[in-house]
């Protein structure tokens, strides 16, 4: 059990309180262990605090997109997955602008034919 929670500690990138340690299960039983994780952003005024999604179809409750990719008409398409793109839903590169200015690695989603 700890083993799982230094893991999802490693994996969500926050330390897990001993409190929310698991306690060692008695000789012979299996034990069910439960963990909440919940995402906080950080309390700072860089763009990387602001939304990821400024413009794009804020009438939305969700935005969501689907390709079919037997529908595509290049072999390779490229699809913006840091909202900044002014080609969207296609990637035209300004995740690199993007990245540079928020320390983000965000990338395109590519599709193959």
């Amino acid at each position: 059990m700890a083993a799982l929670a230094n893991g999802l500690s490693a994996f969500c990138g926050v330390a897990i309180p001993a409190e929310a340690a698991p306690v060692s299960a008695r000789a012979g039983r299996s034990q069910r262990v439960s963990l909440a994780v919940r995402a906080e952003a950080a309390e700072t005024t860089t763009a990387s605090s602001a939304p990821i999604n400024p413009s794009i179809r804020k009438d939305s409750d969700k935005v969501v997109d689907t390709v079919q990719a037997d529908e595509l008409s290049k072999p390779l398409t490229a699809y913006c997955r840091c909202w900044r793109s002014e080609t969207f839903p296609l990637c035209n590169g300004a995740h690199v602008k993007h990245n540079k200015e928020t320390g983000d690695n965000v990338g395109p989603l590519l599709l193959k034919k």
